[in-house]
């Protein structure tokens, strides 16, 4: 059986910890989709480490660690990790495998990524300008290599072929950069993963549940950043939601069991797009500070809002949520009053459902206002020992979700994470 974690808003919800910390329960963790646009934190020995490729179940040493097919892989980022990893006393050797089908971002794919991105002018989608766009489109287009091909003896003619096409996209663009140090770069860690263990991933991973193993299947970014789902065309380019487990790791739908949706208790997004419940005030600037809001992958401040219950029902109903883990409850824990997103206004009409295209509709959000709970939280152990504001504040989501939120985390360590009893 295959249960799954995977985001429920616009990326960025703590999916690093949650996985980190049901990974001792599962015999493998497998990331199913996205690429180093990814960072997934996670606190090791009181040590801050950001994952944008491997699994976040590495650190568990009897756990078997898969980057699923559905992943585009960066071969730098991934020695660089492979390198953090080591260090922490982990053989990589022994227990990460990469699937042969895994698409491979290029240089030239980081060079198409920028040049795009820049062409754009003030109609930037917020890209991460990790190559990720333009490899996905290689693989649409069947013009991509995978990690498979580093095998056969014509790889390099392959990408030479590949290289001119991006080459003349590029001309198009007028972009002079000089990526001769990324490509270096780039065949130097490609004998790196060689050495590593490529495995046709859909039989490994099939063989491993009808060996009666546990799989957790690892999401990157989340549910409104999906291709299809999300909000157009500020969007990820890949399926962000539990249907891309199967294409992102060659399982069957009946497989899947749970799928563990992870939702912060406000709001938070990187990049272009709408938001509608975006605080672009003194109480989204105490939530971006409180809750030490910068994207692990870039940096960058992200914006923050109040929790969205419309957005959030459309999540849970695409990917047919069975439990919730809530985080950064404690970011919360200084405010007087809450507010929580329970409709939009559309055209002067109230709607729960999200719209076709929400940078043009523009909804305004209606809120419902609740007393917060005004005292430190990240102590606290077990569900009693939660104050009974915030309890009401689940049990109204629980109610408009119709999905109950099983676990809060209350802090970035591994041990501060209470279940809802």
């Amino acid at each position: 059986m295959v249960d799954v974690i995977l985001g429920l808003q616009w990326g960025d919800e703590g999916k690093g910890k949650i996985v980190d910390f049901f990974a001792k329960d599962y015999d493998l963790i497998a990331r199913f989709q996205g690429g180093p646009n990814a960072g997934h934190t996670l606190y090791v020995n009181d040590k801050k480490v950001v994952l944008h490729q491997i699994p976040s179940g590495v650190f568990h040493t009897d756990t078997i660690n898969l980057i699923g097919n559905g992943v585009v892989l960066d071969p730098i980022t991934l020695k660089r990790e492979c390198d953090t990893v080591a260090s922490f006393g982990i053989d990589i050797r022994k227990n990460l495998f990469i699937a042969e089908r895994t698409h491979l971002i290029l240089p030239t794919h980081r060079a198409l990524d920028k040049a795009a991105e820049l062409s754009k002018g003030n109609q930037k989608i917020g890209s991460t300008l990790k190559g990720i766009g333009p490899t996905y489109m290689d693989k649409t287009g069947r013009n991509g290599l995978r990690v498979g091909d580093l095998l056969d003896k014509n790889f390099t003619s392959a990408y030479i072929k590949l290289r001119l096409k991006h080459q003349r996209l590029l001309d198009n663009f007028n972009f002079q950069e000089d990526i001769t140090a990324w490509e270096e770069e780039f065949f130097e860690t490609l004998e790196f993963l060689k050495t590593l263990n490529i495995v046709n991933g859909e039989y490994f991973i099939n063989n491993h549940i009808k060996a009666g193993k546990k799989v957790l299947a690892e999401g990157a970014q989340g549910s409104m950043l999906d291709i299809d789902f999300g909000t157009f065309p500020y969007v990820t380019s890949s399926s962000t939601i539990s249907a891309g487990v199967c294409s992102g790791l060659g399982v069957a739908p009946q497989q899947i069991r749970d799928v563990i949706g992870i939702s912060k208790a406000y709001c938070t997004r990187v990049g272009s797009g709408p938001f509608p419940t975006e605080l672009d005030n003194e109480i989204g600037e105490a939530l971006r500070k409180t809750g030490n809001e910068f994207g692990a992958t870039t940096g960058r401040p992200r914006r923050c809002g109040w929790i969205d219950l419309v957005a959030l029902q459309f999540a849970c109903m695409i990917n047919g949520v069975t439990k919730i883990v809530m985080t950064k409850a404690d970011v919360l824990d200084t405010f007087k009053e809450l507010q929580v997103c329970t409709a939009y206004k559309v055209n002067g009409e109230e709607t729960r459902e999200i719209p076709f295209q929400m940078d043009r509709q523009k909804p305004e959000p209606v809120y419902e206002s609740f007393a917060g709970w005004n005292m430190e939280t990240s102590a606290a152990k077990l569900y009693a020992d939660l104050p009974e504001t915030m309890k009401t504040y689940v049990n109204f989501i629980n109610q408009y979700l119709g999905v109950n939120i099983e676990f809060i985390s209350n802090g970035p360590g591994r041990e501060q994470i209470v279940q809802v009893k």
